[in-house]
């Protein structure tokens, strides 16, 4: 693979020598501030601090010894250090930063203001659900992002063990102080994430993935003798058996109770500032002001235009007849794998062979690629039923590659759309983005890890405008079923649209949701996440504007991999700033 870009890499490729001299010196002041206040902000996340692995040796293995707080209490403060930031990051004069510290200057307002922006929605947050709460993002850390290299490392699993019961426990008391002011998760929510908590705690503790996964790897850790070794484990089984699964009894326990008193209305309509709140997470998701009436007539347009190129290709493939649901389901059922006791197995071997196969064919439209690897692991079993695949970025320091995770539920498995999802979470897709910007070292930290808050609209748009890029390539030359696949997957982003603000601005039930095409584990995500949903086609569409607007004022002078160098120079941004971007660029 190629060496990462540096920024001024990027400079060299997307402005002229003249444009470049122009522009006022970097003021180093901002600089300092920048870097001064993202350290003190991850500081107080020892969470984020074990992805990012910025601080020096003894600090960061201090931080990675303990767990993020997980209080309201906690949220406040971290909304008070916004509003202290960015009353530091006002005092300045923007007229004497240079064009690339106004962009960071202009990000990180933005994200700031969205930290802020959340406060009245704060007890919309579910700190349980079966998506994202506590219950699932504490093993994927311990197991996927907690490093254990060295005894040190070891020993600081184990204190995050000791800490994991005390912060689920604080979860549920967050639930509780919800269900008093009448907030509650739907009950079939409820249902769901006590489902997943009890498959959590069903094998022996030594069978669990927390005991598992760390015994793994501890057996590769030079430093730490064989009886050592066993006793770490033994304290793991330990951990897990007294403390964490007692925690995990409490809060299922809590959750039933909870759920007795709930009902199914699912959208955030239900809340007195509901429509506001809804307001915001789309805002903070699309980065866009698109109202949710706007966004769900785009969906619908995109569902139509989308449908009728299937309705095409289709045909042309024998299945002539019935609804695109009935004709693709019937595609999906001729191409299922076959029934073999490894078909997991080949089923991850095989996501190996496509990255394999787009990491070569990229070179095509990519001259820069990320250094990390990109690998494929099953997502774990207690979580895979409500997961949807997923990508982990590298950490900075190289200690592990990027990773593609895919649920493997079955018991069936199709190849429809296999290569769409491949190349959206990992090559071109999030791989390429997400671990180049880790490794743009000239970006102000916080633009190579935003810490403060989500950039879908840009990760996830970049990632299906990734899946569409494929095709446009010939990537699916021979490969009429793939081709299919993809555009059912576009397809489902489009339907994304139409049920999202369906659920949260118009009252869909959840049935109504299942029934306009979109499976039950998806609605009940759009529920706990609302907004996020909407993320991949506003931020797809908006790539592909800008990239029409590119080519027709550039003209032959347009290139394919400078309007990726200059898409992707800049880490995720939101989506108003990248159109400054690639305007500037194509001027």
């Amino acid at each position: 693979m190629l060496l990462p870009m540096t920024r001024r890499d990027f400079l060299a490729l997307t402005s002229s020598a003249a444009a470049v001299t122009a522009l006022p010196a970097a003021s180093p002041e901002v600089d300092r501030f920048f870097e001064r206040f993202y350290t003190e902000w991850v500081r107080a996340d020892p969470e984020a601090a074990s992805s990012a692995r910025i601080f020096p040796a003894d600090e960061q293995a201090s931080l990675d010894g303990k767990l993020t707080d997980t209080s309201d209490a906690f949220a406040h403060a971290r909304i008070a250090r916004a509003r202290d930031g960015l009353a530091a990051l006002r005092r300045f004069d923007r007229t004497t930063f240079s064009v690339d510290q106004r962009l960071s200057a202009d990000m990180l307002e933005w994200l700031l203001n969205d930290v802020v922006a959340e406060d009245p929605f704060l007890s919309y947050r579910l700190p349980l659900n079966q998506f994202g709460g506590v219950q699932v993002r504490l093993p994927s850390l311990l197991t996927d992002i907690h490093p254990v290299r060295t005894r040190r490392d070891a020993e600081n699993y184990l204190a995050r063990l000791e800490a994991f019961s005390g912060k689920l426990d604080q979860a549920s008391a967050g639930m509780q102080e919800r269900a008093a002011k009448g907030i509650r998760a739907p009950a079939f929510i409820l249902g769901e994430t006590v489902a997943q908590m009890r498959r959590f705690t069903a094998p022996e503790p030594a069978k669990n993935i927390l005991v598992t996964s760390f015994a793994q790897r501890l057996d590769k850790v030079a430093d730490v003798a064989p009886p050592q070794r066993a006793a770490m484990i033994a304290s793991a089984e330990r951990i897990v058996r007294d403390a964490i699964y007692a925690s995990y009894r409490r809060a299922m326990d809590g959750l039933s109770t909870q759920q007795a008193k709930a009902t199914d209305d699912a959208g955030l309509w239900r809340f007195a500032s509901g429509a506001d709140a809804y307001a915001f997470y789309l805002r903070r998701y699309t980065t866009t002001s698109m109202t949710a009436e706007q966004i769900h007539r785009k969906g619908l347009d995109e569902v139509a235009r989308i449908e009728s190129e299937m309705a095409g290709l289709l045909k042309k493939q024998g299945y002539a007849d019935g609804p695109i649901k009935d004709r693709m389901k019937k595609l999906e059922e001729d191409n299922w794998y076959p029934d073999s006791p490894d078909v997991r197995a080949r089923v991850l071997a095989d996501y190996e062979k496509i990255i394999s196969n787009a990491n070569e064919r990229s070179a095509a439209a990519f001259d820069r690629r990320p250094k990390a690897a990109c690998i494929v692991q099953r997502i774990p079993e207690f979580q895979e039923a409500n997961a949807a695949a997923n990508y982990q970025a590298p950490p900075r320091d190289g200690s592990r590659p990027g990773i593609f995770r895919v649920p493997l539920v079955g018991p069936r498995f199709s190849k429809m759309q296999m290569r769409t999802l491949a190349h959206h979470e990992a090559i071109p897709g999030h791989h390429f983005q997400i671990a180049l910007q880790v490794e743009m070292t000239s970006l102000p930290q916080f633009r190579r890890s935003n810490p403060f808050g989500p950039m879908s609209a840009y990760t996830e748009g970049w990632g299906l405008y990734a899946e569409g890029l494929a095709a446009e390539l010939g990537w699916y030359e021979n490969d009429a079923v793939g081709d299919l696949g993809r555009l059912n997957s576009e397809l489902f982003r489009a339907r994304r649209l139409v049920t999202d603000t369906g659920i949260h601005a118009r009252h869909w039930t959840r049935e109504q949701a299942i029934d306009y095409g979109i499976r039950q584990a998806e609605v009940d995500r759009y529920v706990v996440m609302p907004g996020q949903a909407c993320s991949y086609k506003i931020g797809q569409l908006k790539i592909l504007e800008l990239r029409r607007q590119a080519k027709t004022k550039m003209g032959a002078r347009f290139s394919l991999k400078q309007f990726h160098n200059t898409v992707l120079a800049n880490g995720a941004i939101p989506l108003t700033l990248l159109e400054r971007v690639v305007t500037a660029w194509s001027a």
